[in-house]
């Protein structure tokens, strides 16, 4: 495994982190042997969130005894001081620590900033000048309040998603991370399942030697899969650039990327997944996507009232509301013929 610094935060790392969010859909055991085969193969740094339901707890149940052996970060979606104090003291509960590593506040629509009325970066600052956090990250999906994060000088770790279908202007933004010593952790490396290949992933992702992709898996192949990629780096070779040329082909540009910040709907239609249905069909196992439930969910888009509020919520720009009934007439052709 190899190992560098995060920005300026003197943490070595691996550049190879754990995504933690795809545990909570397994069983103690299984998060456990996933945990404690990954730091056996050097992985160092585990990312989850309050909001994983059970993560947390699982991630402490299973390696709190290893505490000296990897650095945490998690994250808090509160809105004020005193849900930052409460999701805080819950964290540190549940991963068993009496510190966590890195802290960051979870996708907000703001960047929070000292003296806010909503309190929450002061009250990061009194959580760590009581050395319950080490440093003060952000998430976001939003390439603009990312830059505001980048440039404040405030946050010592930026985390936002990151892979080969990457924009110019999301590059730009990698790279000034570099420049301000921000550390920088990449989620999404798969695009939340677009990228069927791992390998492409890895090779695009190792050319940055600041970054650290953070793998969500549930399923040991899986971890063993990135764990071979990380003891021996797939080459930027002529096959990697022609797989890696083709899904740009396919899905760069205005595509969902399944974030669910557009939810809920009023509707009720689960349209981080609705949206790139077309997608997922002819991408991923697509049995999966045409059982009785999701046909039933895929139907509610006969209700959607064109409000818009999915449209004023997407941090990448998009419009789902005007092109749902294209994904349903798709979807519907493709259940027919695949069951015919």
């Amino acid at each position: 495994m190899r190992y560098f610094e995060l920005g300026k935060t003197g943490l070595r790392i691996s550049r190879t982190g754990f995504g933690a969010l795809p545990i909570q859909r397994v069983t103690f055991e299984e998060a456990s042997q996933l945990l404690n085969r990954a730091l056996d193969g050097g992985v160092n740094y585990i990312d989850t969130a309050r909001a994983y339901s059970d993560s947390e707890e699982k991630i402490g149940r299973a390696i709190s005894h290893r505490r000296g052996e990897f650095f945490i970060a998690t994250k808090t979606g509160a809105q004020d001081a005193k849900t930052f104090r409460s999701h805080l003291e819950t964290s540190l509960r549940m991963l068993r620590t009496d510190c966590i590593d890195v802290y960051q506040f979870h996708n907000p629509s703001f960047v929070p900033l000292p003296g806010g009325a909503d309190g929450l970066y002061d009250a990061a600052l009194q959580a760590q000048r009581e050395g319950k956090i080490r440093f003060i990250g952000i998430t976001n999906h939003s390439v603009e309040r990312a830059r505001q994060a980048v440039a404040s000088g405030l946050y010592a770790v930026l985390q936002y998603p990151f892979n080969h279908l990457a924009t110019d202007e999301e590059i730009a933004l990698v790279e000034s991370c570099r420049d301000a010593g921000v550390g920088f952790v990449c989620m999404k490396a798969l695009s939340g399942g677009l990228i069927t290949n791992a390998r492409l992933s890895f090779a695009w992702l190792d050319q940055y030697d600041h970054i650290v992709p953070i793998w969500g898996v549930q399923r040991m192949p899986e971890l063993e899969e990135i764990l071979g990629f990380s003891e021996n780096p797939p080459a930027m070779d002529d096959a990697v650039r022609a797989g890696i040329e083709k899904d740009r082909a396919e899905l760069a540009g205005a595509f969902c990327r399944g974030c669910g910040y557009c939810l809920p709907c009023p509707a009720g239609i689960p349209i981080n997944n609705a949206n790139r249905i077309t997608q997922l069909l002819l991408r991923s196992p697509w049995r999966s996507w045409v059982t009785p439930e999701w046909q039933a969910n895929m139907e509610k888009i006969e209700d959607c009232i064109h409000c818009g509020a999915c449209a004023s919520r997407c941090p990448y720009g998009l419009k789902p509301y005007e092109t749902l009934r294209e994904h349903l007439a798709f979807y519907r052709e493709f259940v027919r013929t695949h069951q015919a």
